[in-house]
C-alpha cells in the first residue's frame, strides 16, 4: 500500500476520533507504546488515553495543515509528521501543533508505538 494513503487514512482517523471520542484512541497503542506530550512520558494504551481524556478541554477540533511521512525499519514502520490548529471550544484563536507518529505495522495493521506532540508557541 501507498505510504502516503496509509497516512493520510490514519492522521485522518486519529483527530477525527480524538475530536469525538478520545478514549477511542486506545485501540491505536500498545503496551509498548510510548507517548510524550507536552515532555512528559507516558507509557501503555490505557495510560496514554487516561492522559488524554484528563486534558483540561471538554471539545475541540484539529485542522491539519501539513502531513509528511517516511518509511521506517525493516518492519514496514513507518514515521508521519503531521502540523496543524488546534480549536478548542470557547476560545477566539486556534494552538499550533506539531505531532510526530511511529507506526509499527502489526499483521497488516498499524498501531501507534511512539507518538510525540507538542504546542508550537510564536
Amino acid at each position: 500500500m501507498d505510504p502516503d494513503a496509509v497516512a493520510k487514512a490514519f492522521v485522518e482517523h486519529y483527530y477525527s476520533t480524538f475530536d469525538s471520542n478520545r478514549a477511542g484512541l486506545v485501540s491505536l497503542y500498545q503496551e509498548g507504546s510510548m507517548l510524550t506530550f507536552e515532555g512528559q512520558k507516558i507509557q501503555g494504551s490505557q495510560n496514554i488515553v487516561a492522559k488524554l481524556t484528563s486534558l483540561p478541554f471538554q471539545q475541540c477540533k484539529h485542522n491539519i495543515t501539513t502531513v509528511d511521512c517516511q518509511p521506517s525499519g525493516p518492519a514496514n514502520g513507518m514515521l508521519v509528521f503531521v502540523s496543524g490548529n488546534l480549536q478548542l471550544a470557547g476560545e477566539q484563536h486556534a494552538l499550533k501543533f506539531s505531532q510526530m507518529f511511529h507506526l509499527v505495522s502489526n499483521q497488516g495493521n498499524y498501531y501507534v508505538f511512539n507518538d510525540i506532540f507538542r504546542l508550537n508557541y510564536a
